[in-house]
């Protein structure tokens, strides 16, 4: 049974408006408190960085090393009709499974980053079995190909946003202080490259990568689908909520009001590569203030990514030409931001060491 959440559009509009620039009285005092340290002044770089705006996103002056988790949200996608990936589309369900039993990338970096791993079927074409880990939160069984027509409606599209903000709100109310996003999704790549070509203004072209691997057909196969896709349903660039129903995808939607919601409870999201920029993005475009309440994980070697960095403004912990989504590289930031908070709270300052201080 596919879920319905009462009032989406009510949520998002709420959840939108309760979103707060960050205090600058608290990035100051988080410096001033780095500054005394025993340590040059800004010697441990974007450490220090990350721990100055962990301080403000959770307005606290000492914040505790939070409780992690990392929400993979997995959907299908009709336009696999069009050959856009490598793989068949029944490798969706099937990689969900891998999540669930604890054997997948993301699971493996989440157990040393100290983060529980919570899989969100949101739009897989399957029926699940309850199991530990898996949160079925349905709106779709797929999407539809959207180089035939809209791939959710918007209120499809509403209910996927409604179901990441009800998540993020469920995992603040339990005390988790850290989200991750992640995705799985055959496909994917090729929504996540329409919402990147019509959110920056870049050509489709130049945003549009291999994905799973494609070749040199595939790939300039895969454009004339998205820009197909854009041509037929025509999805209003300045609309975030059109442009995720009509070219977008359930996981998409997912991460995009995950994003909201954290930023709504003071919460720091890492968001992971390509497909979950795309999430981010969307969200931004709703509410911009959610890129102060967000990290970008890393750089994806995927051609769009960067440009979608850009248009949030976001510089990436890390680049190490990762590619497989999944919530991997959150999941690996996660544990510099843990650094740079430690840094903060536990290392001496120059008068409890007695360490002599610069020459004036």
């Amino acid at each position: 049974m596919n879920i319905k959440i009462k009032n989406a559009n009510q949520l998002i509009s709420q959840t939108c408006t309760s979103i707060t620039p960050l205090d600058d009285s608290l990035l100051n005092a988080a410096q001033a408190r780095l500054d005394i340290l025993t340590k040059p002044q800004g010697s441990l770089g974007r450490l220090e960085e990350f721990a100055k705006r962990m301080v403000a996103i959770t307005g606290n002056l000492m914040p505790e090393v939070p409780r992690k988790a990392v929400f993979t949200f997995a959907g299908d996608h009709g336009v696999t009709e069009e050959a856009v990936s490598l793989y068949p589309r029944e490798v969706t369900p099937q990689m969900v499974l891998n999540f669930i039993h604890g054997g997948a990338g993301i699971n493996v970096l989440a157990r040393q980053a100290g983060a529980e791993v919570v899989v969100v079927d949101i739009g897989v074409d399957h029926d699940f079995a309850d199991a530990p880990g898996l949160r079925g939160m349905k709106v779709v069984r797929g999407t539809r190909n959207m180089r035939k027509e809209p791939a959710l409606t918007r209120e499809e599209a509403e209910q996927c946003i409604a179901v990441g903000i009800s998540l993020a709100t469920e995992y603040a109310d339990q005390g988790y202080g850290l989200f991750g996003t992640g995705d799985m999704g055959i496909g994917n790549t090729t929504p996540s490259a329409a919402i990147a070509a019509l959110l920056t203004g870049k050509s489709v072209a130049s945003v549009t990568g291999r994905g799973t691997g494609i070749g040199d057909e595939a790939l300039r196969n895969k454009i004339t689908v998205i820009q197909d896709a854009i041509e037929i349903n025509r999805p209003d660039p300045s609309d975030p909520i059109d442009v995720l129903a009509k070219v977008g995808g359930a996981e998409i939607g997912g991460i995009a009001g995950l994003c909201l919601g954290a930023a709504s409870r003071g919460i720091p999201v890492v968001v992971d590569g390509f497909i979950s920029t795309a999430g981010a993005l969307i969200a931004a475009t709703l509410a911009p203030k959610v890129t102060d309440y967000t990290f970008a994980a890393h750089r994806s070697v995927e051609v769009g990514h960067q440009a979608m960095l850009d248009r949030l403004n976001l510089e990436p912990v890390l680049d190490l030409g990762l590619r497989l989504g999944e919530g991997t590289g959150a999941a690996l930031a996660m544990m510099l931001l843990d650094s740079g908070l430690r840094i903060y709270r536990e290392m001496a300052t120059f008068e409890s060491a007695g360490v002599s201080e610069k020459n004036d």
